[in-house]
């Protein structure tokens, strides 16, 4: 195999929190070959596109990104989710692509670099997750984490719950869980090297351990977590239907659990939850976050809870778009994703009439968006005059003598630093912000001396 001991190298990143963190394993496996990272793409012979195609926009921007290196002497590696989907039909669209690799075997590009490079032509490899090659899995590889302070930890991937919009499981496969054994043993490495918060990741974390236990464990990853000496743990993504009684118990009771939580609800119509597949109606969801709210409130911890909306979904009438926003208002969400609906090909509801408007559709977004909004602002006014611990990540982008940080409810913080202090003192660290100003995403204090 053709030597990676000096090769130049960038990695672009779309998508989840599970493809950055894939990434952080390429970096981690190239950089332990001799390659070399650059944030200068101009200085990098390879650039590996590491993609998401959850929504079409994603298609559209990989494609206009690879276009612009065609020409470029580069050699042009497209992996992930639209690699994993596409295949070799990805060379159909852009065909001076010289590697298409997939989710399930990101342990393989190396040899998929080295044979391009050698001149055996484009190299297409996509693996289905339940071959035994598939291995081993990028859980399991060597890492380079974008920031000292923080790690994503996957603690499963792959999706059981086929939502009808969703092509998840058909680009990520089955659910597969890490034992719990190579989960403990990462943690107290992290631990041991000073990361301050960890964030556990898997498709659905709330099923962790069906597929290796028999029945779902992450309650107890909660516990032994918190429990390892780490400042800060957060956790992505949950599923509704999946979180059990057990798991808001471990929430509230464990005190590194960050008190935020992501729970997308999608739709507040209970027929559009039944046409997504979603296993839950709105007033289940509601009753998951009243439960949520009492076991905090009782463990002395307040919640802010963030969520995902589709609008637009086919045979979405106005009273099924009217019981969504009634659900924001119910909920009073701090931070909210909002999307229409994007047609995937090969998901059940492609299939499915799509008879609304483009106007009428737009015009829905934009009223969720406003209430959404609206709803952030609220719950970011309960911090004014609060002193809040706050995870210091660098500089501001407008104003380099204002740091930004996270909340323990993921708020970004800006608090300008005083004559003498350097933004290299805290970076990585945590500190204590009083809030003097609240803004819609954003909120702003003065540093607090301890």
């Amino acid at each position: 195999m053709t030597s990676l001991n000096g090769l130049t190298y960038q990695v672009r990143t779309f998508g989840c929190q599970m493809n950055k963190h894939d990434s952080e394993r390429i970096d981690g496996m190239l950089e332990a070959l001799g390659a070399l990272a650059s944030d200068d793409v101009e200085k990098a012979e390879v650039v590996i596109f590491m993609t998401c195609c959850v929504r079409e926009a994603a298609d559209v921007r990989l494609l206009g990104q690879v276009a612009s290196l065609k020409g470029s002497g580069k050699l042009i590696a497209v992996g992930g989710c639209i690699g994993q989907r596409d295949g070799a039909r990805l060379l159909e669209k852009a065909p001076h692509v010289d590697v298409v690799f997939g989710t399930h075997n990101i342990a393989h590009l190396p040899a998929l670099l080295a044979a391009a490079l050698e001149g055996h032509g484009a190299q297409v490899e996509v693996l289905d997750g339940s071959e035994k090659s598939a291995a081993p899995s990028a859980m399991a590889l060597p890492s380079r984490r974008e920031h000292s302070w923080h790690a994503w930890l996957p603690i499963m991937t792959g999706c059981d719950n086929y939502c009808s919009y969703c092509v998840v499981p058909f680009v990520r496969g089955r659910e597969r869980s890490r034992p719990l054994e190579e989960i403990r043993d990462e943690v107290r490495r992290l631990v041991d090297e000073g990361v301050q918060e960890i964030t556990l990741l898997g498709q659905n974390v709330n099923s962790y351990g069906r597929d290796l236990y028999g029945s779902p464990r992450f309650a107890e990853v909660l516990r032994e977590v918190g429990a390892s000496g780490i400042a800060r743990l957060r956790f992505v993504t949950s599923h509704p239907k999946d979180l059990s009684d057990d798991t808001i118990a471990a929430f509230a009771e464990t005190p590194a659990i960050m008190p935020q939580l992501h729970l997308p609800v999608q739709s507040g119509s209970d027929a559009i939850l039944a046409a997504m597949n979603r296993h839950y109606t709105a007033a289940h969801y509601l009753e998951l976050v009243e439960k949520l709210r009492v076991a905090c409130k009782a463990a002395g911890k307040d919640v802010a809870l963030s969520t995902d909306l589709i609008v637009g979904f086919p045979g979405e009438r106005e009273e099924d778009f009217e019981a969504t926003l009634a659900l924001v208002r119910a909920v009073g969400f701090a931070q909210a994703f909002t999307f229409i609906y994007s047609r995937r090909e090969g998901t059940p509801a492609a299939a499915l009439e799509d008879t609304s408007p483009r106007e009428l559709i737009q015009g829905r977004f934009d009223s969720l968006v406003e209430l959404v909004q609206k709803s952030a602002w609220e719950q970011n006014q309960k911090e004014l005059g609060a002193v809040l611990p706050v995870l210091f990540e660098g500089s501001s982008k407008r104003d380099a003598r204002v740091l930004v940080g996270r909340s323990p409810k993921n708020q970004t913080v800006h608090a300008p630093l005083s004559e003498g202090q350097s933004v290299e003192n805290f970076v990585g660290c945590l500190g204590t912000v009083r809030i003097e100003e609240a803004r819609t995403w954003y909120l702003r204090g003065l540093l607090v001396q301890t």
